[in-house]
Protein backbone atom coordinates (compact mmCIF):
# COMPACT_ATOMS: atom_id res chain seq x y z
CA UNK A 1 0.00 0.00 0.00
CA UNK A 2 1.38 3.34 -1.19
CA UNK A 3 1.96 5.87 2.02
CA UNK A 4 0.00 8.68 2.46
CA UNK A 5 1.91 12.19 2.33
CA UNK A 6 0.50 14.32 5.83
CA UNK A 7 2.38 17.51 7.08
CA UNK A 8 3.32 17.53 11.21
CA UNK A 9 4.22 19.45 13.89
CA UNK A 10 8.60 18.78 13.06
CA UNK A 11 9.03 18.45 16.92
CA UNK A 12 6.69 15.42 17.39
CA UNK A 13 8.46 13.59 15.02
CA UNK A 14 11.75 14.29 17.68
CA UNK A 15 13.78 17.10 15.96
CA UNK A 16 14.95 19.89 18.32
CA UNK A 17 13.31 22.84 17.30
CA UNK A 18 10.80 24.21 20.52
CA UNK A 19 12.02 27.19 22.16
CA UNK A 20 13.75 25.91 24.74
CA UNK A 21 15.85 23.60 22.35
CA UNK A 22 14.10 20.31 22.62
CA UNK A 23 11.30 18.17 21.33
CA UNK A 24 7.92 16.95 21.77
CA UNK A 25 8.57 12.94 19.93
CA UNK A 26 4.94 11.64 19.68
CA UNK A 27 5.89 7.73 19.79
CA UNK A 28 2.67 6.78 18.00
CA UNK A 29 2.85 9.39 15.17
CA UNK A 30 6.77 8.82 14.87
CA UNK A 31 6.59 4.77 15.16
CA UNK A 32 3.41 3.26 14.48
CA UNK A 33 1.31 4.92 12.20
CA UNK A 34 4.87 6.24 10.07
CA UNK A 35 4.34 2.53 8.21
CA UNK A 36 1.87 3.83 6.53
CA UNK A 37 2.38 7.45 6.34
CA UNK A 38 5.13 9.83 4.87
CA UNK A 39 5.36 12.69 6.70
CA UNK A 40 6.51 16.20 5.70
CA UNK A 41 7.61 17.68 8.65
CA UNK A 42 6.95 21.98 9.66
CA UNK A 43 8.61 24.23 12.40
CA UNK A 44 6.49 27.55 11.60
CA UNK A 45 9.20 29.44 14.10
CA UNK A 46 12.91 27.97 12.73
CA UNK A 47 11.27 27.83 8.85
CA UNK A 48 10.68 31.81 9.12
CA UNK A 49 14.19 32.52 10.68
CA UNK A 50 14.06 32.45 14.64
CA UNK A 51 16.93 30.70 16.19
CA UNK A 52 16.97 27.53 18.20
CA UNK A 53 16.85 28.29 21.55
CA UNK A 54 15.16 31.05 21.73
CA UNK A 55 12.92 33.58 23.46
CA UNK A 56 8.93 32.01 24.06
CA UNK A 57 6.56 33.34 22.38
CA UNK A 58 2.35 33.66 22.64
CA UNK A 59 -0.31 35.14 21.00
CA UNK A 60 -1.78 38.82 22.33
CA UNK A 61 -4.64 40.68 21.77
CA UNK A 62 -7.76 39.86 19.48
CA UNK A 63 -8.34 36.24 19.47
CA UNK A 64 -9.61 36.72 15.89
CA UNK A 65 -6.32 38.32 14.68
CA UNK A 66 -4.20 38.06 17.40
CA UNK A 67 -0.56 39.13 17.37
CA UNK A 68 2.73 37.00 17.74
CA UNK A 69 4.87 38.34 20.41
CA UNK A 70 7.83 37.43 22.80
CA UNK A 71 7.07 36.57 26.21
CA UNK A 72 9.69 38.96 27.84
CA UNK A 73 10.96 41.34 25.24
CA UNK A 74 7.78 41.96 23.52
CA UNK A 75 8.94 41.66 20.26
CA UNK A 76 6.06 41.08 17.24
CA UNK A 77 6.72 38.67 15.01
CA UNK A 78 3.48 38.57 13.60
CA UNK A 79 4.31 39.87 9.66
CA UNK A 80 7.03 37.79 9.83
CA UNK A 81 5.23 34.50 10.31
CA UNK A 82 2.18 35.48 8.44
CA UNK A 83 4.71 36.41 5.38
CA UNK A 84 6.39 33.16 5.90
CA UNK A 85 3.09 31.07 5.62
CA UNK A 86 2.07 32.49 2.84
CA UNK A 87 5.05 30.98 0.62
CA UNK A 88 4.99 28.04 2.57
CA UNK A 89 0.96 27.37 1.68
CA UNK A 90 2.18 27.67 -1.78
CA UNK A 91 4.76 24.97 -1.31
CA UNK A 92 2.62 22.65 1.07
CA UNK A 93 -0.32 22.70 -2.18
CA UNK A 94 2.44 21.00 -4.72
CA UNK A 95 2.55 18.67 -2.59
CA UNK A 96 -0.92 16.88 -2.39
CA UNK A 97 -1.26 16.62 1.65
CA UNK A 98 -3.98 14.38 2.82
CA UNK A 99 -3.98 16.20 6.85
CA UNK A 100 -1.81 17.83 9.04
CA UNK A 101 -0.71 17.19 12.81
CA UNK A 102 -0.18 19.97 14.91
CA UNK A 103 1.40 20.92 18.17
CA UNK A 104 -1.08 21.14 20.81
CA UNK A 105 -1.57 24.54 22.68
CA UNK A 106 1.59 26.33 20.07
CA UNK A 107 1.39 30.15 19.16
CA UNK A 108 2.38 29.06 15.77
CA UNK A 109 0.84 25.25 15.37
CA UNK A 110 -2.02 25.05 17.28
CA UNK A 111 -5.08 24.27 16.37
CA UNK A 112 -7.59 25.39 18.93
CA UNK A 113 -7.87 26.19 22.78
CA UNK A 114 -4.20 28.27 22.41
CA UNK A 115 -3.88 30.58 24.66
CA UNK A 116 -4.19 34.74 23.96
CA UNK A 117 -3.11 37.12 26.26
CA UNK A 118 -4.97 40.81 26.69
CA UNK A 119 -3.82 43.84 27.60
CA UNK A 120 -3.71 43.08 30.88
CA UNK A 121 -1.97 40.09 30.65
CA UNK A 122 -5.04 38.27 31.52
CA UNK A 123 -5.06 34.98 28.90
CA UNK A 124 -8.31 33.51 27.52
CA UNK A 125 -8.10 29.63 25.69
CA UNK A 126 -9.60 30.85 22.73
CA UNK A 127 -6.98 31.03 20.12
CA UNK A 128 -6.00 29.37 16.90
CA UNK A 129 -1.80 29.64 16.15
CA UNK A 130 -1.13 31.37 13.06
CA UNK A 131 0.35 29.30 10.89
CA UNK A 132 -2.82 26.21 11.96
CA UNK A 133 -5.33 29.41 11.21
CA UNK A 134 -3.81 30.27 7.67
CA UNK A 135 -3.56 26.08 6.69
CA UNK A 136 -6.68 25.33 7.71
CA UNK A 137 -8.38 28.68 5.95
CA UNK A 138 -6.06 27.56 2.89
CA UNK A 139 -7.00 23.43 3.11
CA UNK A 140 -10.79 23.37 4.81
CA UNK A 141 -11.13 20.02 3.28
CA UNK A 142 -7.80 18.29 4.75
CA UNK A 143 -8.46 16.32 8.18
CA UNK A 144 -6.35 17.95 10.86
CA UNK A 145 -5.47 17.11 14.88
CA UNK A 146 -3.40 17.50 17.09
CA UNK A 147 -1.11 15.51 18.48
CA UNK A 148 -3.05 15.48 22.57
CA UNK A 149 -6.11 15.21 20.81
CA UNK A 150 -5.22 12.32 18.98
CA UNK A 151 -4.86 10.30 22.66
CA UNK A 152 -8.45 10.11 22.76
CA UNK A 153 -9.12 6.99 20.70
CA UNK A 154 -12.70 7.75 19.20
CA UNK A 155 -10.27 11.05 18.09
CA UNK A 156 -7.50 9.24 16.76
CA UNK A 157 -9.90 6.32 15.16
CA UNK A 158 -11.60 9.34 13.40
CA UNK A 159 -8.59 11.29 12.00
CA UNK A 160 -7.04 7.97 10.18
CA UNK A 161 -10.12 6.82 8.80
CA UNK A 162 -10.31 10.49 7.51
CA UNK A 163 -7.31 10.51 6.38
CA UNK A 164 -7.31 6.81 4.54
CA UNK A 165 -10.37 8.11 2.74
CA UNK A 166 -8.95 11.74 1.60
CA UNK A 167 -5.94 9.83 0.04
CA UNK A 168 -8.41 7.31 -1.92
CA UNK A 169 -10.10 10.79 -3.09
CA UNK A 170 -7.18 11.84 -4.40
CA UNK A 171 -6.04 8.15 -6.07
CA UNK A 172 -9.96 8.90 -7.50
CA UNK A 173 -9.45 12.71 -9.06
CA UNK A 174 -5.43 11.36 -10.32
CA UNK A 175 -5.88 7.87 -11.96
CA UNK A 176 -9.71 7.64 -12.71
CA UNK A 177 -11.91 10.91 -11.99
CA UNK A 178 -14.66 9.80 -14.43
CA UNK A 179 -18.67 10.06 -13.12
CA UNK A 180 -18.54 6.07 -12.99
CA UNK A 181 -15.88 6.41 -10.73
CA UNK A 182 -17.43 8.57 -8.53
CA UNK A 183 -20.24 6.00 -8.32
CA UNK A 184 -18.11 3.72 -7.36
CA UNK A 185 -16.43 5.50 -5.05
CA UNK A 186 -19.60 6.30 -2.91
CA UNK A 187 -20.75 2.96 -3.33
CA UNK A 188 -18.02 1.26 -1.74
CA UNK A 189 -18.39 4.23 0.97
CA UNK A 190 -21.56 4.13 1.72
CA UNK A 191 -21.76 2.06 5.16
CA UNK A 192 -18.73 4.50 5.96
CA UNK A 193 -21.19 7.72 5.54
CA UNK A 194 -24.11 5.73 7.19
CA UNK A 195 -21.76 5.44 10.73
CA UNK A 196 -21.34 8.83 10.51
CA UNK A 197 -24.93 10.33 9.40
CA UNK A 198 -27.52 8.39 8.01
CA UNK A 199 -28.93 11.16 6.44
CA UNK A 200 -25.82 12.22 4.35
CA UNK A 201 -26.06 8.68 2.41
CA UNK A 202 -28.64 9.72 0.33
CA UNK A 203 -27.93 13.59 0.45
CA UNK A 204 -24.46 12.64 -1.21
CA UNK A 205 -26.11 9.72 -3.17
CA UNK A 206 -28.46 12.54 -4.90
CA UNK A 207 -25.10 14.26 -5.58
CA UNK A 208 -23.75 11.26 -7.73
CA UNK A 209 -27.30 10.56 -8.98
CA UNK A 210 -27.14 13.77 -10.69
CA UNK A 211 -23.65 14.51 -11.96
CA UNK A 212 -24.59 13.01 -15.17
CA UNK A 213 -25.03 16.05 -17.64
CA UNK A 214 -23.62 18.64 -15.14
CA UNK A 215 -19.93 20.28 -14.59
CA UNK A 216 -18.28 17.22 -13.33
CA UNK A 217 -15.77 19.90 -11.78
CA UNK A 218 -18.45 20.94 -9.69
CA UNK A 219 -19.94 17.94 -8.93
CA UNK A 220 -17.04 16.51 -6.92
CA UNK A 221 -16.19 19.65 -5.07
CA UNK A 222 -19.64 19.49 -3.80
CA UNK A 223 -19.31 15.93 -3.55
CA UNK A 224 -16.28 15.82 -1.77
CA UNK A 225 -16.87 18.70 0.84
CA UNK A 226 -19.99 17.26 1.79
CA UNK A 227 -18.25 13.96 2.18
CA UNK A 228 -15.21 15.26 4.46
CA UNK A 229 -17.73 17.36 6.51
CA UNK A 230 -20.31 14.30 7.69
CA UNK A 231 -16.90 12.48 8.50
CA UNK A 232 -15.97 14.92 11.03
CA UNK A 233 -19.29 13.67 12.51
CA UNK A 234 -18.13 11.56 15.48
CA UNK A 235 -19.15 7.46 14.38
CA UNK A 236 -20.95 7.05 17.53
CA UNK A 237 -22.06 3.77 19.13
CA UNK A 238 -25.20 4.18 18.31
CA UNK A 239 -24.70 4.76 14.67
CA UNK A 240 -22.44 1.76 14.64
CA UNK A 241 -25.46 -0.38 16.26
CA UNK A 242 -27.39 0.37 13.65
CA UNK A 243 -24.90 -0.30 10.66
CA UNK A 244 -23.70 -2.96 12.40
CA UNK A 245 -27.65 -4.14 12.21
CA UNK A 246 -27.82 -3.28 8.55
CA UNK A 247 -24.77 -5.50 7.77
CA UNK A 248 -26.05 -8.58 9.77
CA UNK A 249 -29.30 -8.12 7.63
CA UNK A 250 -27.44 -9.26 4.85
CA UNK A 251 -27.10 -12.76 6.14
CA UNK A 252 -30.84 -13.30 7.38
CA UNK A 253 -31.30 -16.85 5.54
CA UNK A 254 -27.35 -17.90 5.29
CA UNK A 255 -27.24 -18.34 9.28
CA UNK A 256 -28.15 -20.76 11.59
CA UNK A 257 -30.77 -19.68 14.50
CA UNK A 258 -27.77 -20.81 16.63
CA UNK A 259 -25.00 -17.88 14.48
CA UNK A 260 -27.88 -15.62 14.41
CA UNK A 261 -28.05 -15.36 18.35
CA UNK A 262 -24.09 -15.20 18.79
CA UNK A 263 -24.50 -12.36 16.05
CA UNK A 264 -26.89 -10.57 18.02
CA UNK A 265 -25.46 -11.15 21.30
CA UNK A 266 -22.18 -9.58 20.05
CA UNK A 267 -24.12 -6.78 19.19
CA UNK A 268 -25.51 -5.70 22.07
CA UNK A 269 -22.67 -6.31 24.42
CA UNK A 270 -20.98 -3.79 21.78
CA UNK A 271 -24.29 -1.52 22.54
CA UNK A 272 -23.40 -1.59 26.04
CA UNK A 273 -19.89 -1.03 26.15
CA UNK A 274 -19.24 -4.08 27.10
CA UNK A 275 -16.57 -5.42 23.94
CA UNK A 276 -14.83 -2.88 21.32
CA UNK A 277 -16.39 -2.23 17.61
CA UNK A 278 -13.73 -4.97 16.49
CA UNK A 279 -15.53 -7.76 18.06
CA UNK A 280 -19.18 -7.74 15.98
CA UNK A 281 -17.06 -6.60 13.24
CA UNK A 282 -14.34 -9.87 12.76
CA UNK A 283 -17.05 -11.83 12.89
CA UNK A 284 -19.38 -10.31 10.23
CA UNK A 285 -16.17 -9.87 8.09
CA UNK A 286 -15.56 -13.88 8.13
CA UNK A 287 -19.37 -14.13 7.54
CA UNK A 288 -18.88 -11.85 4.33
CA UNK A 289 -16.14 -13.55 3.32
CA UNK A 290 -17.96 -17.41 4.15
CA UNK A 291 -20.80 -16.30 2.03
CA UNK A 292 -19.21 -14.48 -1.01
CA UNK A 293 -21.50 -11.30 -0.12
CA UNK A 294 -19.44 -9.04 -2.88
CA UNK A 295 -20.97 -5.67 -2.16
CA UNK A 296 -20.12 -5.90 1.54
CA UNK A 297 -16.46 -7.21 0.69
CA UNK A 298 -16.46 -3.85 -0.69
CA UNK A 299 -17.75 -1.86 1.89
CA UNK A 300 -14.40 0.16 3.43
CA UNK A 301 -16.66 0.52 7.04
CA UNK A 302 -15.32 -3.24 7.58
CA UNK A 303 -12.21 -2.30 6.67
CA UNK A 304 -11.53 1.46 6.57
CA UNK A 305 -7.47 1.67 7.89
CA UNK A 306 -4.64 -1.47 8.52
CA UNK A 307 -5.90 -3.70 11.16
CA UNK A 308 -2.28 -3.33 12.81
CA UNK A 309 -2.84 -0.03 14.14
CA UNK A 310 -5.72 -1.50 16.25
CA UNK A 311 -7.67 1.55 15.99
CA UNK A 312 -11.09 -0.01 16.45
CA UNK A 313 -9.81 -2.04 19.48
CA UNK A 314 -10.35 0.71 21.93
CA UNK A 315 -13.64 2.48 20.30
Amino acid sequence: MKKIKLGISACLLGEKVRYDGQHQLDRFLAGTLSEYVDWMPVCPEVECGLPVPREAMHLAGNPESPRLVTVRSGIDHTGKMLKWAEDKLRELEEEKLCGFVFKSKSPSSGMTKVKVYSDSGMPTKNGIGLFAAAFMKKFPLLPVEDEGRINDPSIRENFIERIFVFARWRDFIKNDSSIKGLVDFHTRHKLLIMAHNPKMTAALGQIVAKAKGENKDTVFTEYITKFMETLKLQATVKKNVNVLQHIAGYFKKNLSADEKKELIELIDSYHKNLIPLIVPLTLLNHYVRKYNEKYLAEQFYLNPHPLELCLRNHV
